[in-house]
């Protein structure tokens, strides 16, 4: 390169190689206990080092940087949780994040650091990185208490993004919806929330359902949410004329994925439509870098990938839907309708 030729800007280059240093700032600040410990009040770093049993000078450095990624606020000598903070990295709250965050840090961390492995062999990384075979969430989750944290991590992440996914297209035709894999309800609350006519059922393995009872009937809309325990791949499905898919089929092969919508559209009535919620890629597949993000993820975490709506068209058509649309949405997660 000649000294007249434009030095490229490394920006882009030089964000990514900081930018695992930032996502370990925050799952550092969770894992020691800071931001539950800032749910009492600002409190400085000696006190907060003694509270936490840490380094004092270190701990004062980690909150600094904690600062400046906007996790907390600093007020002369005094620390204290930012809104954001408080809604998703404080255990007590109802919106906490904190359970995938740990799942994060402690298993999604190490598949991804053997991701080019998994790109040269097209597999995920459970073998490679913890010699695990075997239903693996079993051996993550091993423990109700585990099971529960990581379930209301991925409830905070349905919260954000469920009232957008239904409000996404006009479901106000439909009389009845049920969400299979519906986990805590997230969905169900905010349709029935939206349209005020509907009635829904959440329905999923057993393990999952007592959560799901205890949050739906703690929500402005219990009347109208019910609860069933089943397995969607063996199981009879409950009647409905809508049903909804969050975070399902990404983790599939198309395949498999087949099986399933052939099942959800000989159940459904003529008109009746599927609901998914899903991140979808660009067409020309040029991003959005959320979703490519996600692709990888599932690359290293399960068998099945992200999709662009063109994909998700052309497997919702092959189970025999007749219509597909997709909208996309400022949240995790984008939305598909297809209609029988």
């Amino acid at each position: 390169m000649s000294a007249t030729t434009p030095v490229p800007d490394p920006t882009p280059v030089l964000d990514l190689l900081m930018a695992f240093r930032r996502s370990k700032v925050m799952f550092a600040g969770v894992t020691l206990g800071v931001f539950d410990a800032l749910e009492a009040g600002p409190k400085t770093a000696a006190a907060l080092a003694t509270e936490l049993n840490a380094d004092a000078e270190s701990l004062g450095r980690l909150l600094d940087a904690t600062v400046g990624l906007q996790l907390l606020t600093r007020t002369g000598e005094s620390y204290a949780n930012t809104p954001a903070a408080a809604a998703y990295l404080t255990s007590a709250s109802p919106r906490r994040l904190t359970g995938y965050l740990r799942f994060t840090d402690e298993i999604l961390w190490k598949l991804w650091g053997n991701l080019a492995d998994a790109i040269r062999d097209g597999t995920h990384g459970w073998k490679r990185t913890f010699g695990w075979d075997g239903p693996i969430f079993d051996q993550i989750f091993h423990t109700p208490e585990l099971r529960r944290e990581f379930t209301m991590g991925m409830h905070g992440m349905g919260v954000i993004s469920s009232p957008q996914v239904v409000a996404a297209f006009d479901l106000s035709r439909f009389k009845t919806l049920v969400d299979l894999g519906g986990a805590t309800g997230h969905l169900a609350v905010a349709a029935c929330r939206r349209y005020t006519s509907l009635r829904a059922t959440v329905f999923d393995l057993p393990q999952v359902t007592p959560i799901a009872r205890e949050l739906v009937s703690a929500s402005d809309v219990a009347a109208r949410v019910d609860v069933a325990s089943g397995d969607f791949f063996a199981d009879e499905l409950p009647a409905s004329d809508l049903y909804s898919l969050g975070r399902i089929l990404h983790d599939w092969t198309d395949d498999k994925n087949l099986l399933l919508l052939k099942k959800i559209h000989a159940r459904l009535p003529e008109g009746g439509a599927l609901l998914v919620a899903e991140k979808l890629i660009n067409d020309d597949r040029t991003g959005p870098d959320a979703a490519q993000m996600q692709d990888l993820n599932m690359l290293l975490v399960t068998e099945g990938k992200e999709r662009t709506l063109a994909g998700y068209a052309q497997l919702l058509k092959s189970a025999g839907f007749a219509h597909v649309e997709g909208r996309t949405t400022s949240a995790p997660v984008d939305a598909i309708l297809a209609v029988k």
